[in-house]
């Protein structure tokens, strides 16, 4: 066999190994579907507060645990994340519904109730962090 031989061969099965091994990972959400899904909560928390200034009302974001869903209020659309991710919510105790459901709630100054989602999944996990104070919203790793 001569060098470019073995190049080549080893080029077929290092591409042969990037499609196999995803596959053999697991069932949960990958670190990247997991980032995506705390960006995108994270945008209807800071589209909320723009909503709560510019209006100068109140507006909540409601989640559902189980569901996998989110919504801003006055938005009539659920926003659904990936099965493969587990929500906890933390938040204040008179804006939870029960153990599924809860909201995260912006005042018209900017502020916040505060809260913290953590999106997760196995031992990964990112946290999306809402001031009590300044009701600026964060994605934590």
């Amino acid at each position: 066999m001569t060098l470019i031989e073995i190049l080549i061969v080893l080029s077929i099965m290092a591409i042969g190994a990037a499609f196999v091994v995803p596959m053999i990972g697991g069932t949960g959400a990958t670190t990247g579907e997991l980032k995506s899904a705390a960006r995108q909560l994270a945008a209807g928390l800071r589209l909320a507060r723009s909503e709560a200034i510019a209006q100068r009302r109140e507006t909540l974001v409601m989640l559902d645990l189980e569901k996998r869903t989110f919504r801003v209020a006055g938005d009539a659309r659920d926003i659904a994340l990936p099965d493969k991710v587990d929500l906890k919510l933390f938040t204040a105790q008179s804006d939870l519904v029960d153990e599924r459901q809860g909201a995260i709630r912006f005042f018209p100054d900017g502020g916040s109730n505060g809260g913290r989602v953590t999106v997760s999944s196995g031992e990964r996990k990112f946290e999306v962090d809402v001031d009590w104070l300044t009701g600026r919203v964060a994605i934590l790793e």
